[in-house]
């Protein structure tokens, strides 16, 4: 199979140095499955292995796996069972879940030690979800010949130590993962190997009453309690409100749009438990007049599901959990992030499933509630975080963390008797983010939901800065977009490639530089955040008052080293 530049980079790199183990970690969408296939077959050629054993975190990946090294030439048996004991002679090795391993590591380290095998560990942190795993994991693939760990989201930090990774004291005391080849999504979207991301952010009134009987109203985006912003969250989240629907119809409305350039362009609502799923299903079937695709976590079906939307026209599938970190739909280009898991973990995961390129040009757009947490992962999209072992003296505190980022990231489980009773929601349209940047809902909603679904990256951001700059004219009226909106600015007139966009003076070196400001000083604000648990708004509000300057879209290159350097004075003085 043809390999990727990075791909090849990264082939070059496994067999310029004899190693027993390498972790590669790569955006979602990059083809990593490909890569990994790819080595396995140099090796077994080459007689370096005799096996191929792929562990997965979930049943429907298994078959994904098999039918991926199928077309590599590899038979992997991915309905292999422990009961069988040893595997066919027709197939090179077996597809496994962590799972598995740990229900019976002995049989098999029995499969490893019978014949050289090579392991592959898709989505590596997975081992490291509970300490039996990690156990039965290294137990079981310890003998092995060759190991290859691979991982497309960022790690989280807790205590487990996750096998056969590497690591490397950490200043703060801990230790941190070393990976042998890294592939981030800036790359990759440089690259047109992944869609550029389009995160639409929806507020609105919350209104609740505590299990005490006192009724709370809150509205998401603005500084509340963290228990008070959990219950605005889940409120928001009802079906039975209002943000729900709104939400579903802007972005239904956005997936026509998308569908003008990807005909097959399928949507996505991440839900957190069953019977949200199936309320999110039925509001969807009354706004689209066709039944959604719903897939749940115990459905034995789910597998048959995903692969048949993948193969279909079909708009809309609702998923818990199920569609998680591999599954393979490139046609993905919507997405309702409906569930109030709040790990960076999780959303990247979410996130990873509509990044996706088949073609250049294609764009992904992502709905979520305006839920600082949210909006903080979306600005820091191209992070890289490797795993931290936290030190070891963590106090209690840290530990509790820990184990409770660690549950989430598993499940949105609810038990049924919440602290509080759902009573109202409203939703309005709030802000837009891409490449770090936010740009405010000054612009009428149908603007930014009209936005071609065929745009390169730099598109992107030339026709959300350019319509954004309209906003802050003088004598400009929200919603008044020269000539038809965001989306005739370029499907009519000069179009992108004209003088329409090239001119108010501004030439490629000068949008670059920008950009590259503005991505500098987002990074510094993140960092911030996680050092203070201050939400990047409020970090950027900040800024603005001791620096002056208009919000950091239209902010100048000199208004933006000048918030740069106040963010490092107050790094280092602590504020």
């Amino acid at each position: 199979m043809p390999l990727r530049g990075w791909q090849k980079a990264a082939f070059r790199e496994y067999f310029r140095l004899p190693r027993r183990d390498f972790l590669l970690v790569a955006t979602p969408g990059a083809g990593k499955t490909a890569w990994a296939l790819t080595v396995a077959a140099e090796l077994l050629a080459r007689r370096e292995v005799a096996a191929l054993t792929v562990v997965t975190p979930t049943e429907h990946l298994k078959h994904q796996w098999a039918q991926a090294a199928h077309y590599a030439g590899i038979a992997l048996d991915s309905a292999y069972r422990n009961a069988q004991g040893r595997a066919s002679a027709d197939f090179t090795g077996v597809a496994v879940t962590y799972a598995q391993v740990a229900a019976h590591p002995v049989l098999h380290r029995n499969r490893t030690e019978s014949r050289r095998t090579l392991v592959v560990f898709d989505e590596i942190h997975h081992a490291g979800d509970a300490l039996s795993w990690g156990e039965a994991v290294r137990d079981a693939f310890g003998p092995a010949r060759r190991r290859l760990a691979l991982t497309g989201t960022p790690f989280r930090s807790d205590a487990n130590p996750i096998p056969f990774v590497s690591y490397a004291p950490d200043a703060d005391g801990g230790r941190r993962s070393v990976s042998d080849y890294v592939y981030g999504y800036g790359p990759a979207l440089d690259d047109g190997v992944v869609r550029p991301v389009i995160f639409l952010a929806y507020s609105g009134e919350m209104r609740w009453r505590t299990r005490a009987g006192d009724e709370i109203t809150g509205t998401l985006g603005t500084p509340m309690l963290p228990d008070q912003l959990a219950q605005a969250w889940r409120t928001a989240l009802d079906p039975e409100g209002e943000w729900v629907p709104r939400v579903l119809e802007a972005a239904d409305t956005r997936l026509t749009e998308v569908r003008r350039g990807m005909p097959d362009a399928g949507g996505l609502v991440i839900a957190g438990d069953h019977a949200d799923a199936r309320a999110y299903a039925a509001l969807l079937r009354r706004l689209t007049g066709a039944r959604p695709v719903v897939v749940l976590s115990d459905d034995p079906a789910a597998s048959r599901k995903i692969a048949r939307f993948a193969d279909s026209g079909d708009r809309w599938m609702v998923a818990v959990r199920m569609v998680s970190e591999g599954v393979d739909i490139p046609r993905l280009a919507v997405g309702v992030y409906a569930t109030s898991v709040s790990t960076a973990l999780y959303f990247a995961q979410a996130v990873g499933r509509f990044v996706r390129a088949r073609q250049r040009g294609e764009t992904a757009s992502v709905f979520l509630p305006s839920v600082p947490v949210l909006l903080g992962y979306a600005a820091e999209l191209e992070a890289e975080r490797d795993h931290v072992l936290l030190a070891p003296r963590e106090d209690a505190e840290q530990r509790e963390l820990a184990e409770a980022e660690q549950a989430r990231d598993t499940a949105d489980l609810l038990d049924g008797a919440l602290p509080f009773e759902a009573l109202q929601a409203s939703a309005h349209f709030d802000r837009v983010l891409y490449d770090g940047d936010e740009f405010s809902a000054t612009a009428a909603e149908e603007e930014f939901l009209g936005l071609p679904g065929l745009l390169d990256p730099d598109q992107v951001a030339v026709l959300l800065r350019k319509r954004q700059a309209e906003q802050f004219r003088p004598g400009s009226r929200p919603g008044a977009a020269a000539g038809a909106g965001l989306g005739g600015a370029v499907l009519g007139g000069a179009g992108l490639g004209g003088a329409g966009l090239g001119g108010a003076g501004r030439t490629q070196a000068t949008r670059e530089n920008l950009a590259a400001l503005r991505k500098e000083l987002n990074g510094l604000v993140g960092a911030w955040h996680h050092r203070t648990g201050q939400p990047h708004a409020v970090v950027h509000a900040d800024l603005r008052r001791a620096c002056g300057g208009p919000p950091l879209p239209q902010a100048t290159a000199e208004q933006i080293r000048a918030r740069i350097t106040t963010m490092r004075r107050w790094a280092t003085s602590g504020r």
